[in-house]
């Protein structure tokens, strides 16, 4: 007999893991809606599950925040059932040559800024902003960043009369190392401006390729995260944003100008990448740059004769047919998805193996791609494009 959840819904392949057990691909029994399925061991010593079901629940709604189908324990499991998502902007920065265009990265930081901006709208703090937590959307949402794992998440302000939370120092460091801001590696307790200040790490790391504090060697991670500490406080915004528009080193300046419980100026935020983004002379089409090496890498593969009957310009179809304006993020820019429904689902539930539950604090490089909706299955190209996985 075929693996069920709450009787509604086909346990089907295995998709991928994270720091809260494991992730399958699942079927609707009624209307073949594809989904995901996290599982979680009961016997868990730190269980997230259920806190951030109860989070998407308070998130629901928003653009760019994934829908919660279903939450509740089968035999010896948490199991949580959402919407099925795209590769993580990890996989596709790896995709393409861990390198993203300035046209690429700021469409993107429209978007994650926005994401952002709702979660602390919500009362709450992301605290491991990553690429990992950081997912395209499939069919009609293929434009659509969408925000995930909010594992550790916390709650900076009371949401009826919005005292914030106190300041606070000597907290150990929540979230990944390599995007942490400055003040949590001080042991500041992190509030509004850490997540944005992490976010700028993002951006530029997509633009150079990597980090100055990537790849530092120690003996303990203890060491490690000191010696990450020690190089980007060793690291001015000028140094780290060099060769980039200026910008980007507003952008930093501003995050960390902020005081504790300051609420930050989104707009301006968003503003200044749009306004660069006018003056280069780009056009916002959701033509990111995995949407042109796609296409590139199709029209390798197709034979002569067929090509002498196709495109002609040279721009992925995509960008000569569905043109997108800026305020329609859902629309489909060409993303191709096979959900590969010829896997062979595991025996059933009781037989799914699940990994150890992680710390608070988050390995600096991420070994599982802790992206929470990391369909590999559906992005099959991505798989055979790319040695990195």
């Amino acid at each position: 007999m075929e693996p069920r959840v709450a009787n509604k819904f086909r346990l089907g392949r295995k998709l991928g893991s994270g720091s809260f057990g494991e992730i399958y691909l699942g079927t609707h029994v009624q209307t073949n809606e594809e989904v995901a399925i996290k599982l979680e061991s009961v016997k868990t010593k730190h269980p997230q599950l259920l806190y951030e079901s109860k989070l998407y629940r308070i998130l629901q709604g928003g653009t760019g925040i994934p829908n919660v189908k279903w939450f509740g324990v089968e035999g010896d499991y948490n199991v949580l059932v959402m919407d099925l998502l795209g590769p993580s902007l990890e996989d596709l920065f790896s995709f393409c040559n861990r390198k993203l265009s300035l046209k690429t990265v700021l469409m993107l930081a429209d978007q994650m800024i926005n994401r952002v901006e709702y979660v602390h709208m919500k009362s709450f703090l992301h605290r491991d902003i990553k690429p990992d937590n950081f997912l395209m959307g499939l069919g009609k949402r293929a434009n659509q960043v969408y925000m995930i794992d909010f594992g550790l998440a916390k709650k900076y302000r009371d949401s009826a009369t919005h005292q914030h939370i106190p300041y606070r120092e000597n907290k150990n460091l929540t979230g990944t190392a390599r995007y942490a801001s400055v003040n949590t590696h001080l042991g500041i307790e992190q509030s509004r401006r850490d997540d944005l200040e992490s976010l700028g790490y993002v951006l530029m790391y997509f633009l150079k390729g990597s980090l100055p504090w990537q790849g530092l060697k120690a003996g303990t991670k203890k060491q490690k995260y000191e010696k990450i500490s020690e190089r980007k406080i060793a690291t001015s915004v000028e140094a780290l944003c060099r060769g980039y528009p200026t910008e980007f080193i507003s952008y930093f300046h501003y995050c960390r100008s902020l005081r504790f419980e300051d609420t930050p100026d989104y707009q301006y935020l968003k503003r200044l990448f749009r306004d660069l983004f006018i003056r280069e002379g780009f056009q916002f089409d959701y033509v990111f740059d995995w949407t042109i090496l796609k296409y590139q890498q199709s029209q390798m593969a197709i034979p002569p004769r067929a090509m002498a009957a196709g495109q002609s310009s040279g721009m992925a179809p995509m960008a000569n047919n569905n043109r997108l304006s800026a305020t329609e993020e859902g629309r489909r820019s060409g993303w191709s998805a096979d959900p590969l429904r010829r896997q062979v689902p595991p025996a059933g539930i009781n037989a799914v193996g699940l990994s150890k539950q992680k710390s608070p604090v988050r390995q600096e490089q991420s070994s599982s791609k802790d992206a929470v909706f990391n369909f590999f299955g559906s992005v099959k190209w991505i798989l055979e494009a790319s040695c990195c996985f």
